[in-house]
């Protein structure tokens, strides 16, 4: 069997970064059309509007934004992300992804294009997947009462983040290394949480994943919407490590590819969730960190070492690499440690 199926990590998923320009400004460097965008001002922070995380996907439709840093309801923002493109989307003249002269960087991910309906849980789900990437986004109404909703991957994810869209509720993220009998959020720094209202105590099947009663989960008739990702050899990894304090010789977290994205959370105390990427740092130390819980700029010394097949921690920072503290991350990948035909990749 081929070490991967995907060569060019590009065609799924992809870093940039823009210029705010204060006109409408057509994002074209994508090798594919995206169905879901993340963006952040990485010059703004504090608590104006301006330095939020905004959140767009093709099910729920440009201009409809979530926040991934507070637990306000969607909202509608006309000139925002105005449109998703075959090449990327278009930005408005909002100053909240377009302000001119700030930087800002997109993440964006494939999904599967159009929704289809998806009968396979309790709760009938619209979803957009790729099975190959092993990436959905998943829009369903809640009943308030335990129940399960189809995610379209055809294996089981290993990490979901789902936001209530029409009340004021907290993001609840799962993630398969600390189980499904906990929670942490998306918006906060608190550490594992062990809840049975969140994710039913249930781990997802191929098909679908499991909701208790929680109110940011499954709020009778309100609407939420679910980002679910699986593993795939080659391309992405969702695991954990134990810290141990030096800089010198941090951890090395072996992923199988050479990282683009590594997303990082402290599970055993309270700590930012943070971001790192090959765009804001093309070279190691990758050192550019920005915190999807607030609304800060870049902020550095993060150091890490992104390698062809892993990552190496080079920092005594508590909120990655504390002593016997416990991590999760989700990691996408640059380039596949060795590809469909045999070709190794290289490290930096």
């Amino acid at each position: 069997m081929a070490y991967t199926t995907i060569d060019k990590p590009t065609d799924y998923f992809e870093t940039n970064l823009h210029t705010g320009t204060g006109s409408t400004h057509n994002i074209t460097s994508l090798d594919f059309a995206p169905d879901f965008v993340w963006l952040k001002s990485r010059t703004q922070g504090g608590t104006g509007y301006n330095g939020m995380h905004y959140l767009f996907d093709t099910i729920r439709g440009a201009t409809k934004r979530v926040r991934a840093n507070d637990n306000s309801a969607e909202a509608t923002s006309s000139a925002s992300l105005t449109a998703f493109n075959s090449d990327g989307y278009t930005l408005g003249t909002d100053e909240i992804v377009n302000k001119s002269g700030d930087s800002y960087v997109g993440w964006s991910w494939l999904g599967g294009g159009t929704a289809s309906s998806n009968s396979n849980g309790s709760i009938t789900s619209s979803v957009s997947a790729s099975t190959t990437s092993g990436f959905s986004i998943v829009s369903y109404t809640g009943t308030g009462a335990n129940a399960t909703v189809g995610h379209g991957l055809g294996v089981a994810p290993k990490m979901i983040h789902i936001k209530n869209r029409t009340t004021a509720r907290g993001w609840i993220s799962g993630h398969e290394s600390i189980g499904w009998t906990k929670n942490l959020y998306l918006d906060g720094t608190n550490a594992e949480d062990t809840r049975s209202d969140t994710f039913n105590n249930t781990s997802p099947t191929s098909s679908v994943f499991s909701i208790g009663s929680s109110v940011g989960v499954n709020e009778n008739t309100d609407s939420m919407i679910a980002y679910c990702f699986a593993e795939k050899q080659g391309y992405s990894k969702f695991g954990s490590y134990t810290g141990n304090g030096s800089a010198s010789d941090g951890v090395f977290i072996y992923t199988g590819f050479k990282p683009a994205f590594v997303m990082v959370k402290r599970t055993d105390s309270t700590a930012n969730w943070q971001i790192l990427d090959n765009k804001r740092n093309t070279y190691n130390p990758w050192n550019t960190a920005l915190f999807p819980d607030t609304s800060e700029p870049d902020t550095t010394d993060y150091s890490t070492d992104h390698l062809s097949n892993g990552f190496k921690l080079r920092v005594t920072t508590t909120s990655r690499n504390g002593s016997g503290a416990s991590y999760i991350y989700m990691a996408f990948a640059e380039n596949p440690f060795v590809t469909s035909t045999g070709v190794p990749a290289t490290a930096r």
